[in-house]
């Protein structure tokens, strides 16, 4: 199967996951199926959504390093739990089997006939406070002035005392394993080098990323280039926000203001970057 192919397969799925709506919309009692619909954007207003939450990157980027803190907020009124986000990143990042940056969790309610399901994506949670910087005892994870939590891929041992660490279970680690193992070739799509941060990461032998901790950057390699993250500008349902946190006037700090936020498992005191939205 050739890079095309792949990515033609995956857009029928990302299209089937679009049609899960109808079935969301049937398992739940009419007034929240009514609710759900309502909440979700129009085409032209989640496009003109993703040119503001652009032209906001492009300008917290001129600003000096340490005076960005990127953020992130996830309306999960807006989520339907069609993964277009997690595989938008796998094929982003170009991720392996078994590593996966940004999961949908999902939670079955109630009983029958009333019933209904929940999603959560849950990408890393770019800790204030983050837990596996103080585990890893080489210093290859550690937290950027920005905020994000990052991996030197080159310094990293593979211990894997992070992963144990972080209480989001945000981490996976990459164990060289590749989709089309075990076949007469490897596909050229799975020899393609990965962008994370900047570089050009070639999975090889054993070189780095394989034997090494990985994890969601918010696409850092992309917001060096003034672009969003993938899973920003891929969300069918407009249900993902990204921007500096600092930035008073941008379209994050406005959907933060509309109340009923919270993070995930706030309590522990680590200061989740990632805010959601009820």
């Amino acid at each position: 199967m050739d890079r095309r192919e792949f990515m033609r397969q995956a857009s029928i799925g990302l299209a089937v996951g679009a049609m899960s709506l109808g079935v969301i919309q049937h398992s739940l009692r009419p007034a929240e199926a009514g609710t759900l619909v309502k909440k979700w954007p129009l085409k032209s207003e989640w496009g003109n959504s993703i040119l503001r939450m652009q032209e906001e990157l492009r300008r917290a980027l001129k600003k000096p390093l340490e005076q960005r803190r990127w953020g992130m907020v996830i309306d999960l009124g807006r989520c339907v739990g069609c993964s277009a986000c997690t595989v938008a990143c796998k094929a982003e990042n170009h991720l392996p089997p078994g590593v996966v940056y940004r999961p949908v969790l999902e939670e079955e309610m109630g009983s029958y006939p009333n019933v209904e399901r929940k999603f959560l994506p849950r990408p890393c949670m770019q800790c204030e406070k983050p837990p596996c910087v103080k585990v890893c005892p080489v210093g290859a994870t550690y937290k950027r002035p920005d905020g994000i939590v990052v991996i030197d891929y080159e310094k990293c041992i593979g211990c894997r005392y992070c992963l144990t660490a972080c209480p989001y279970g945000a981490r996976t680690f990459d164990f060289g394993f590749f989709y089309t193992k075990d076949t007469p070739r490897l596909e050229p799509y799975e020899l393609e080098p990965s962008p994370e941060y900047g570089k050009q990461w070639v999975r090889k032998g054993h070189r780095s990323p394989i034997g090494n901790a990985r994890k969601c950057t918010f696409c850092l390699h992309r917001l060096n280039k003034g672009m969003l993250p993938t899973c920003v500008t891929t969300c069918l349902g407009g249900a993902t926000f990204f921007g500096d946190l600092d930035d008073k006037e941008s379209m994050v700090v406005e959907v933060m203001s509309r109340g009923n936020l919270w993070r995930l498992k706030d309590e522990l005191g680590t200061g989740p970057q990632v805010y959601y939205l009820r």
